[in-house]
């Protein structure tokens, strides 16, 4: 496959960028997107420009660093998957492909496609947690959790950060990860100890960092690779709506 690739290039958050194109041949529609970005990198060392810096760590769909805006769509045309999960094989020979960054005043760049995320971090340092004392491991049956909510749970907890939700939607909303957050310690016993707080805290912090707020497009949910449901945003919204009501009157 021979392919135009128009990369956004930009040398820090401080410095005005622009789009560069650039020529890749010879691509086989089995190499990852990734490995495809590996190879123009080469290609650009061996001339002695500098290369595409984007952000890539486990390359198994995990860790979510991939986090690449490929024509208009987080993570490209392919869905439930990440960048590092896409092939070439979606692509057709000639084609341009576009490659833009996350774009969220709260994802600055640090350069090229690679963008500053750790407002995720400061999220869940708010209260992302469950900090009671739980003792050792107890068996699996030990706390009986209804399986319905076990299972809630455990896809909210798919969740890997990587803040597609925020890229896809028009007001740079974080709900869909902070809900998901919210939602695998809420609905299990040992998260309701700290639910009232946690709700407040992260939804404040959401706040605090510029996120916008939900659009009720759903296009988060379109576009996140781990399929995360938009009632988890339903759920956070009853659990800070409770702890509103509940919270001391000053």
């Amino acid at each position: 496959m021979d392919l135009t690739l128009k990369i956004w290039r930009q040398a820090s958050a401080e410095e005005k960028g622009k789009f560069v194109n650039y020529q890749v041949q010879n691509i086989s529609h089995d190499a990852s997107f990734l490995e495809m970005l590996d190879i123009l990198n080469e290609s650009l060392v061996t001339k002695g420009d500098d290369p595409v810096a984007f952000d890539h760590d486990c390359r198994e769909g995990i860790c979510g660093a991939c986090s690449l805006y490929i024509n208009g769509r987080p993570h490209g045309p392919d869905r439930g998957i990440t960048t590092c999960q896409m092939h070439m094989r979606n692509f057709q020979d000639g084609e341009t492909i576009v490659i833009e960054p996350w774009r969220a005043r709260p994802f600055p760049v640090i350069k090229d496609l690679m963008v500053d995320r750790s407002a995720f971090d400061a999220i869940i340092q708010a209260g992302g947690y469950v900090s009671v004392r739980t003792g050792g491991v107890p068996d699996a049956n030990a706390i009986p959790i209804k399986k319905r909510d076990a299972d809630l749970a455990m896809d909210a907890a798919a969740c890997i950060g990587c803040g597609a939700c925020v890229a896809a939607c028009k007001n740079a909303s974080a709900m869909l990860f902070v809900s998901a957050k919210v939602s695998q310690f809420a609905l299990l016993p040992q998260g309701r100890v700290e639910a009232q707080e946690r709700v407040q805290k992260m939804v404040a912090k959401m706040d605090e960092l510029g996120f916008g707020n939900c659009t009720n497009t759903y296009a988060c949910e379109a576009e996140c690779p781990k399929e995360i449901s938009v009632a988890n945003i339903a759920r956070m919204n009853r659990e800070f709506l409770a702890a509103r009501i509940a919270a001391p009157k000053e």
